[in-house]
Protein backbone atom coordinates (compact mmCIF):
# COMPACT_ATOMS: atom_id res chain seq x y z
CA UNK A 1 0.00 0.00 0.00
CA UNK A 2 1.79 3.16 -1.27
CA UNK A 3 -0.97 5.86 -0.12
CA UNK A 4 -3.16 6.63 3.22
CA UNK A 5 -6.50 8.07 2.89
CA UNK A 6 -7.90 11.17 5.54
CA UNK A 7 -10.18 13.34 5.69
CA UNK A 8 -9.54 17.22 5.62
CA UNK A 9 -11.18 20.56 6.04
CA UNK A 10 -11.28 22.15 2.85
CA UNK A 11 -11.74 25.99 3.67
CA UNK A 12 -12.52 28.55 1.11
CA UNK A 13 -14.42 32.03 0.88
CA UNK A 14 -17.92 30.10 0.57
CA UNK A 15 -17.34 28.10 3.32
CA UNK A 16 -16.17 24.53 4.89
CA UNK A 17 -16.07 21.44 3.28
CA UNK A 18 -15.17 18.37 4.50
CA UNK A 19 -13.06 15.91 1.95
CA UNK A 20 -10.87 12.75 1.34
CA UNK A 21 -7.13 12.94 0.10
CA UNK A 22 -4.88 10.57 -0.42
CA UNK A 23 -1.38 10.71 0.86
CA UNK A 24 1.63 8.88 0.41
CA UNK A 25 2.96 6.67 2.57
CA UNK A 26 6.18 7.68 3.83
CA UNK A 27 8.25 4.76 5.55
CA UNK A 28 11.48 4.34 7.33
CA UNK A 29 14.02 1.64 5.74
CA UNK A 30 17.69 0.79 7.00
CA UNK A 31 20.58 -0.93 5.18
CA UNK A 32 22.45 -2.93 5.92
CA UNK A 33 26.31 -4.21 3.74
CA UNK A 34 27.04 -7.47 4.83
CA UNK A 35 25.19 -7.63 8.20
CA UNK A 36 27.33 -4.10 8.88
CA UNK A 37 24.25 -1.07 9.40
CA UNK A 38 24.83 1.78 7.09
CA UNK A 39 22.24 4.06 7.63
CA UNK A 40 18.54 4.82 7.35
CA UNK A 41 16.30 6.81 5.08
CA UNK A 42 12.69 7.50 4.64
CA UNK A 43 11.30 6.20 1.42
CA UNK A 44 8.29 5.26 -0.76
CA UNK A 45 8.57 1.26 -0.55
CA UNK A 46 8.87 0.75 -3.82
CA UNK A 47 12.13 -0.96 -5.90
CA UNK A 48 13.62 -1.61 -2.36
CA UNK A 49 16.46 -3.65 -3.67
CA UNK A 50 17.67 -0.92 -6.42
CA UNK A 51 17.18 1.52 -3.67
CA UNK A 52 19.22 -0.35 -1.99
CA UNK A 53 21.54 -0.99 -3.98
CA UNK A 54 21.92 3.09 -5.13
CA UNK A 55 21.84 3.86 -1.66
CA UNK A 56 25.49 2.22 -1.02
CA UNK A 57 26.18 3.29 -4.07
CA UNK A 58 25.29 7.19 -3.54
CA UNK A 59 27.56 6.78 -0.43
CA UNK A 60 30.50 5.40 -1.96
CA UNK A 61 30.05 2.45 -0.09
CA UNK A 62 29.48 0.69 -3.54
CA UNK A 63 31.12 1.20 -7.16
CA UNK A 64 29.55 0.71 -10.55
CA UNK A 65 31.02 -2.94 -11.37
CA UNK A 66 31.12 -4.34 -7.52
CA UNK A 67 29.17 -7.88 -7.62
CA UNK A 68 25.77 -7.81 -5.49
CA UNK A 69 25.28 -11.79 -3.97
CA UNK A 70 22.28 -11.18 -2.84
CA UNK A 71 19.62 -8.44 -1.50
CA UNK A 72 16.97 -9.06 1.26
CA UNK A 73 14.21 -6.68 1.88
CA UNK A 74 13.05 -7.83 5.81
CA UNK A 75 9.30 -6.95 7.20
CA UNK A 76 11.40 -5.56 10.00
CA UNK A 77 11.80 -1.75 7.50
CA UNK A 78 15.00 -3.01 6.44
CA UNK A 79 17.26 -3.92 3.57
CA UNK A 80 19.87 -6.49 3.53
CA UNK A 81 22.64 -6.14 1.02
CA UNK A 82 25.73 -8.88 0.63
CA UNK A 83 28.05 -8.38 -2.05
CA UNK A 84 31.74 -8.95 -2.49
CA UNK A 85 33.28 -5.55 -0.98
CA UNK A 86 35.06 -4.82 2.14
CA UNK A 87 33.33 -2.79 4.79
CA UNK A 88 35.18 0.89 4.52
CA UNK A 89 37.04 2.27 7.54
CA UNK A 90 35.62 5.50 9.03
CA UNK A 91 36.04 8.40 6.15
CA UNK A 92 35.55 12.07 6.20
CA UNK A 93 31.65 12.48 4.91
CA UNK A 94 29.76 15.18 3.60
CA UNK A 95 26.17 15.91 4.54
CA UNK A 96 24.09 17.03 1.29
CA UNK A 97 21.57 18.91 -0.16
CA UNK A 98 18.61 16.31 0.59
CA UNK A 99 15.64 17.45 2.21
CA UNK A 100 15.80 17.51 5.92
CA UNK A 101 19.78 17.00 5.51
CA UNK A 102 19.99 13.49 5.84
CA UNK A 103 22.55 12.33 2.60
CA UNK A 104 25.81 12.00 2.95
CA UNK A 105 28.61 11.00 0.72
CA UNK A 106 31.94 9.77 1.14
CA UNK A 107 34.56 13.17 0.41
CA UNK A 108 36.79 11.65 -1.67
CA UNK A 109 34.18 10.64 -4.38
CA UNK A 110 34.53 14.40 -5.43
CA UNK A 111 38.17 14.07 -6.40
CA UNK A 112 38.07 10.14 -7.84
CA UNK A 113 38.47 9.74 -11.71
CA UNK A 114 35.36 9.22 -13.31
CA UNK A 115 34.59 6.32 -16.19
CA UNK A 116 34.69 7.37 -19.58
CA UNK A 117 31.48 7.88 -20.68
CA UNK A 118 29.36 6.26 -24.25
CA UNK A 119 28.84 8.36 -27.50
CA UNK A 120 25.17 7.96 -27.10
CA UNK A 121 22.86 10.87 -28.20
CA UNK A 122 18.95 11.62 -28.51
CA UNK A 123 16.47 12.82 -31.08
CA UNK A 124 13.51 15.30 -29.62
CA UNK A 125 11.77 11.85 -30.29
CA UNK A 126 13.30 10.09 -27.71
CA UNK A 127 13.44 13.35 -25.42
CA UNK A 128 9.33 13.58 -25.74
CA UNK A 129 9.30 9.59 -24.90
CA UNK A 130 11.30 9.85 -21.87
CA UNK A 131 9.32 12.72 -20.31
CA UNK A 132 6.19 12.22 -21.09
CA UNK A 133 6.09 8.17 -20.08
CA UNK A 134 8.28 9.27 -16.68
CA UNK A 135 5.07 11.57 -15.89
CA UNK A 136 2.57 9.09 -16.27
CA UNK A 137 3.90 6.14 -15.13
CA UNK A 138 1.51 6.03 -11.90
CA UNK A 139 -1.22 8.46 -10.42
CA UNK A 140 0.97 8.72 -7.69
CA UNK A 141 1.86 12.45 -8.40
CA UNK A 142 -1.48 13.44 -9.41
CA UNK A 143 -3.38 11.67 -6.56
CA UNK A 144 -0.46 12.92 -4.24
CA UNK A 145 1.21 15.63 -5.54
CA UNK A 146 4.13 14.32 -3.16
CA UNK A 147 6.33 12.22 -5.56
CA UNK A 148 9.43 12.41 -7.58
CA UNK A 149 9.83 10.71 -11.01
CA UNK A 150 12.86 9.52 -12.32
CA UNK A 151 12.91 7.95 -15.62
CA UNK A 152 15.53 5.94 -17.63
CA UNK A 153 15.94 5.31 -21.31
CA UNK A 154 18.83 3.78 -23.36
CA UNK A 155 19.36 2.60 -26.93
CA UNK A 156 16.92 0.25 -26.27
CA UNK A 157 13.95 2.84 -25.89
CA UNK A 158 12.27 3.96 -22.69
CA UNK A 159 13.64 1.85 -19.69
CA UNK A 160 11.62 2.28 -16.40
CA UNK A 161 10.74 4.89 -14.30
CA UNK A 162 11.41 5.15 -10.42
CA UNK A 163 9.22 6.98 -7.86
CA UNK A 164 9.78 7.72 -3.98
CA UNK A 165 9.06 10.85 -1.67
CA UNK A 166 13.07 12.11 -2.01
CA UNK A 167 14.67 13.31 -5.30
CA UNK A 168 17.75 11.93 -4.08
CA UNK A 169 15.75 8.13 -3.44
CA UNK A 170 14.36 8.17 -6.90
CA UNK A 171 17.86 8.38 -8.68
CA UNK A 172 19.49 5.72 -6.24
CA UNK A 173 16.92 4.08 -7.34
CA UNK A 174 17.84 3.85 -10.88
CA UNK A 175 21.25 3.43 -10.00
CA UNK A 176 20.58 0.15 -7.93
CA UNK A 177 19.24 -1.15 -11.40
CA UNK A 178 21.95 -0.18 -13.28
CA UNK A 179 23.99 -1.92 -10.82
CA UNK A 180 22.00 -4.93 -10.33
CA UNK A 181 22.36 -5.64 -14.15
CA UNK A 182 18.31 -4.15 -15.13
CA UNK A 183 19.65 -1.37 -17.81
CA UNK A 184 22.95 -0.26 -19.55
CA UNK A 185 24.90 2.67 -18.02
CA UNK A 186 24.84 4.34 -21.67
CA UNK A 187 21.72 6.10 -21.15
CA UNK A 188 19.64 9.58 -20.50
CA UNK A 189 18.18 10.12 -17.33
CA UNK A 190 15.02 12.47 -16.26
CA UNK A 191 14.42 13.46 -13.36
CA UNK A 192 11.86 16.23 -11.60
CA UNK A 193 14.09 17.42 -9.06
CA UNK A 194 17.32 19.69 -8.96
CA UNK A 195 20.29 18.67 -10.27
CA UNK A 196 22.57 19.27 -7.11
CA UNK A 197 25.94 18.43 -6.91
CA UNK A 198 25.29 15.03 -5.55
CA UNK A 199 22.79 14.02 -7.77
CA UNK A 200 24.74 14.38 -11.15
CA UNK A 201 27.73 13.00 -9.60
CA UNK A 202 25.95 9.76 -8.95
CA UNK A 203 25.40 10.01 -12.40
CA UNK A 204 28.88 10.82 -13.39
CA UNK A 205 30.47 7.97 -11.42
CA UNK A 206 27.94 5.22 -12.99
CA UNK A 207 28.68 6.75 -16.55
CA UNK A 208 25.50 8.26 -17.75
CA UNK A 209 26.23 10.75 -20.87
CA UNK A 210 22.84 12.44 -20.26
CA UNK A 211 20.98 13.77 -17.03
CA UNK A 212 18.12 16.13 -17.88
CA UNK A 213 15.56 17.87 -15.20
CA UNK A 214 12.55 19.22 -15.31
CA UNK A 215 13.67 22.24 -12.94
CA UNK A 216 17.27 23.47 -12.87
CA UNK A 217 21.45 22.53 -11.79
CA UNK A 218 23.18 23.96 -8.98
CA UNK A 219 26.62 25.73 -9.65
CA UNK A 220 28.44 22.66 -8.66
CA UNK A 221 26.26 19.98 -10.24
CA UNK A 222 27.50 21.68 -13.42
CA UNK A 223 31.28 21.89 -12.74
CA UNK A 224 30.92 18.00 -12.02
CA UNK A 225 28.66 17.71 -15.47
CA UNK A 226 31.94 19.71 -16.87
CA UNK A 227 34.61 17.49 -15.64
CA UNK A 228 32.74 14.24 -16.38
CA UNK A 229 31.29 15.98 -20.20
CA UNK A 230 27.86 14.56 -19.18
CA UNK A 231 25.17 16.50 -21.48
CA UNK A 232 23.47 18.36 -18.61
CA UNK A 233 20.10 19.54 -19.21
CA UNK A 234 17.34 21.73 -17.24
CA UNK A 235 14.30 23.00 -17.65
CA UNK A 236 12.89 20.39 -20.11
CA UNK A 237 9.91 20.21 -21.65
CA UNK A 238 8.88 17.19 -24.69
CA UNK A 239 9.98 20.06 -27.28
CA UNK A 240 12.52 21.90 -25.31
CA UNK A 241 15.68 22.02 -23.57
CA UNK A 242 18.20 24.25 -22.16
CA UNK A 243 21.39 22.36 -22.21
CA UNK A 244 24.25 24.08 -20.16
CA UNK A 245 27.23 21.26 -21.29
CA UNK A 246 27.81 19.39 -23.98
CA UNK A 247 24.92 20.10 -26.36
CA UNK A 248 25.80 17.92 -29.06
CA UNK A 249 24.37 14.82 -27.78
CA UNK A 250 20.86 15.87 -28.05
CA UNK A 251 19.89 16.07 -32.08
CA UNK A 252 16.25 17.39 -33.68
CA UNK A 253 16.29 14.61 -35.51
Amino acid sequence: MLTIECSTTLITLQGEQEIREKVLEERPFSVTLNDELIGSAMVLATDLEAFAAGYLFGQGYLNKNDKVLEIRVCQEGRVDVYADVPIRSEEEMITTSGCGGTGKIAARLLHEDLPELSSLSINFAQLAELVRKTLSVSDLSQQTHCVHGCGYLTEKGFEACFEDVGRHNAVDKVMGAIILGRFSSAGAIYTTGRLTSDMVLKCARMGVPIVLSRTAPSSLGLEIARKAGITLGAYVRPNRVNVFNAPHRITAS
